[in-house]
């Protein structure tokens, strides 16, 4: 009997700590839901996060706290209170809703493709929603935008790059033309150089040349005036 009694104490406590932990759950969504109709964003995500702490699988609260991010342009974190409340929610219409939020976040983002992905998974849940479908709308014009804009960021790109390309051979081009000019230049002045040498070797081979025929002559000369002087000796005797 007295384990039974142990046994029905220990679930009446569970029991009355579930329901404490439920109040508590709520009690702070209350809060924070009060706190962002007053566009109080930040209190409102740390009342939600109470509500977490006491229920890490409340569905209300991680929806409510990515609503509170997303309203404070934190991105990121509200993507994944969405995903983790969409993993918990079997509500069609409560699906829809978070699949529209999750397509504001990314329209939030520029992520217009994503954004647009968003939109059309909710009006699979609720396809009456006209505010979604306009956003869808909304999403598909700015992707093709943003689309449009990348294609010709890109063929300027490409028109720049070819311009540098264009600018890069004219350069290389010239600088060729100045080697090609400066070479010319050095082989005509070399030729020069040689031609003058060549001149100057001949002018050379042509002074030693008549050096030489001078010297032959006066050696002449000279023998015949000592054969001359010889001949008159002859003579004498």
């Amino acid at each position: 009997m007295r384990i039974l009694k142990y046994i029905l104490s220990a679930f009446f406590i569970l029991g009355s700590w579930g329901v404490s932990a439920q109040k508590m759950e709520r009690k702070s969504i209350r809060q924070g839901n009060n706190l962002y109709e007053k566009q109080k964003y930040t209190e409102a995500e740390i009342a939600y996060r109470k509500a977490l702490e006491v229920n890490q699988k409340s569905k209300e609260g991680s929806y409510n706290l990515g609503n509170a991010l997303y309203r404070q342009e934190k991105g990121k974190e509200a993507l994944e209170q969405y995903q983790l409340s969409l993993s918990q929610q079997t509500n069609p219409l409560k699906k829809a809703a978070i699949f529209h939020n999750t397509g504001n976040t990314f329209m939030q983002a520029k992520d217009y493709g994503k954004a647009v992905d968003s939109y059309k998974s909710s009006l699979r849940f609720n396809p009456s929603d006209d505010q979604t479908r306009y956003n869808l709308a909304m999403a598909q014009a700015l992707l093709k935008k943003q689309q449009q804009n990348q294609k010709n960021n890109k063929n300027k790109d490409q028109n720049k790059d070819q311009k540098q390309d264009q600018q890069k051979k004219q350069q290389q081009q010239q600088q060729d033309d100045q080697e090609k000019k400066q070479n010319k230049q050095q082989q005509q002045q070399q030729q020069q150089q040689q031609e003058q040498v060549s001149k100057e070797k001949a002018k050379q081979l042509l002074d030693a040349l008549s050096q030489d025929e001078k010297d032959t002559q006066e050696k002449v000369k000279k023998l015949q005036m000592q054969k001359s002087k010889t001949k008159k000796r002859e003579k004498d005797w």
